[in-house]
């Protein structure tokens, strides 16, 4: 497989809401971005994904657009993310663009438009059916609760939305669509862009009267399309959000020969914490050989014919450290553990603002403090359902996405130095303890960790093209892999649990070099301590 720029990268995602406040008004924005610029440089990173910024009436945070070729007020101005994209750019880090293409707000000219008649040439960019008010089209449901279908009175029609109402699907199957989603790219593309995220990308060839929406029979042609009338003009990383990814569909879309996308976010991993059959609010302890399992699957299934993304958390899950390490006594080292696995595999990494710090989910006292449309709904249901509150707020302590979104800790003054006004949503009291200042101050933080990983993945090329074989699979403590290549091979041993831990792996490989440790002494013959990990290398 020949080797593409971007394979030995690393993307920083950055939720504008939550990142750098810069005006007082207590929500970060684009200036707040460039004022931090510096920090993600020394950081290392190579790449920044911004999650949505585009003009939007913030119905679902910014993922339901009004204007793709504006910015939203909220954020700043145009002029602001030409500046973003160039200052970037001279640090060798390229801009990312959130891109919601399977639907646009309804405040959209174009639905504006189509709402106007039948006869009206932006009508057939939606998805609509004939019927009578109270008479559904079908059945199905929209994912934020309630039908798909909504009633448009003025035409006799119903328009189909997968998600808010406010998000009406655009119809892919017309022509005229996808020319304007191909001319808006460009000229994005032509604004310097260095890469695109795709948000539910799987869903543009639905088929609502036959009850598809992801994986519809048209979807990969539609992408090709796609890819070949834009992303083929540049050089660009370009990532699909694929819910329902599969090992096999996603050979099609990391596809080397570059016709679909460069890479897949895939969630197989993030649900298994989950009640099986239930939803992401019934926990269980994470089974911890499945994960390791299905990591494996995928690092298998794609070598050398695809490309993974690399990722414990982003906007919309809880913070890793807090999840599926410990966020207390072992907080420090957990952290690094956690990154350590994650950064040895072959793919490119992810990671979210604040994850380098090591920030924890937040616990709020009550349901007031969160501001999150998905976690009160569920309360609220709950509730009325008749659930004891202490087991619904357990619930959004471990899974509310506000885990994520509370503001960066930047230093240990007011706000953690996020705005000097109110923030939007508050910041987890911690910040005193854990902040980007303190961090970058202490040669041992979980930052320099971060940024060590970082920088070995740059200079070696074990790390993007060496075979992985999982190690111990069955052994509920350690997560243990190898990464090989005709002239090298890396071992990474890491100890997922707060108990010691036996491992005949460290005497075969303790005479090695050793590339990371996150303990301060060498390791004990044959047993890893609580969390302790580390990556040997054998040239």
């Amino acid at each position: 497989m020949t080797k593409k720029w971007w394979q030995d990268k690393v993307v920083y995602q950055i939720y504008p809401r939550s990142f750098q406040d810069s005006n007082g008004d207590g929500i970060g924005d684009l200036r707040g971005i460039i004022s931090k610029l510096d920090y993600l440089q020394d950081l290392g990173i190579d790449a920044i994904w911004l999650s949505p910024v585009c003009r939007s009436p913030q119905d679902d945070n910014g993922y339901d657009i009004s204007d793709y070729q504006d910015i939203d007020p909220m954020f700043g101005t145009l002029e602001d993310m030409e500046e973003l994209i160039q200052k970037a750019k001279e640090r060798n880090i390229q801009i990312i663009l959130d891109l919601v293409l399977n639907h646009s707000s309804d405040e959209h000219r174009w639905f504006q438009e189509a709402k106007k008649s039948k006869e009206n040439p932006y009508h057939d960019y939606y998805v609509w059916r004939d019927g009578v008010e109270g008479v559904l089209p079908n059945d199905m449901k929209a994912c934020f609760g309630g039908s798909a279908w909504e009633w448009v009175p003025e035409l006799q029609q119903y328009y189909f939305h997968q998600f808010s109402v406010k998000q009406p699907d655009l119809n892919w199957e017309n022509p005229k669509v996808r020319r304007e989603i191909y001319d808006m790219i460009l000229w994005w593309m032509e604004k310097g862009v260095g890469g695109f995220r795709l948000d539910v990308i799987d869903q543009i060839a639905k088929e609502p009267d036959k009850g598809i929406t992801g994986n519809g029979p048209h979807l990969h042609e539609f992408i090709r399309e796609l890819s070949k009338e834009t992303f083929q003009k540049g050089n660009l990383i370009t990532v699909g959000e694929t819910w329902g990814a599969t090992p096999e569909r996603a050979k099609l879309y990391s596809n080397p020969d570059g016709s679909e996308f460069s890479m897949v976010f895939q969630f197989e991993h993030v649900g298994l914490d989950q009640e099986e059959g239930k939803e992401k609010w019934d926990l269980r302890p994470l089974p911890f050989v499945e994960l390791k399992k299905n990591l494996a699957k995928w690092q298998k299934e794609l070598y050398g014919c695809g490309w993974n993304s690399l990722f414990w958390n982003n906007h919309d899950l809880p913070r890793i450290v807090s999840r599926w390490g410990n966020d207390k006594e072992y907080r420090v080292k957990s952290a690094k553990m956690l990154a350590a696995v994650l950064h040895g595999m072959q793919g490119t990494p992810y990671i979210y603002q604040g994850e380098e710090l090591g920030m924890t989910n937040v616990v709020f006292q009550d349901i007031s403090h969160y501001r999150d449309i998905e976690t009160r709904n569920m309360y609220k249901e709950r509730m009325e359902k008749g659930y004891d509150e202490k087991e619904i707020m357990r619930s959004i302590y471990a899974k509310s996405r506000d885990n994520a979104r509370t503001p960066m800790q930047w230093n240990e003054k007011e706000n953690a130095g996020f705005t000097t006004g109110t923030p939007w949503i508050e910041v987890n009291p911690n910040y005193t303890e854990i902040n980007a200042e303190k961090e970058q101050k202490n040669p041992d933080s979980v930052y320099h960790f971060y940024k060590k990983l970082i920088r070995l993945r740059k200079g070696n090329s074990i790390f993007t093209e060496g075979n992985f074989e999982l190690l111990m699979e069955n052994d509920e403590q350690i997560f243990a892999y190898t990464r090989t290549t005709e002239k090298e091979k890396m071992c990474v041993i890491a100890n997922f649990t707060d108990q010691t831990a036996s491992c005949p792996l460290l005497q075969k490989w303790s005479e090695k070099e050793k590339l990371v440790h996150n303990y301060e002494t060498e390791p004990e013959e044959g047993i890893l301590r609580p969390y302790e990990t580390m990556i040997y290398i054998d040239r």
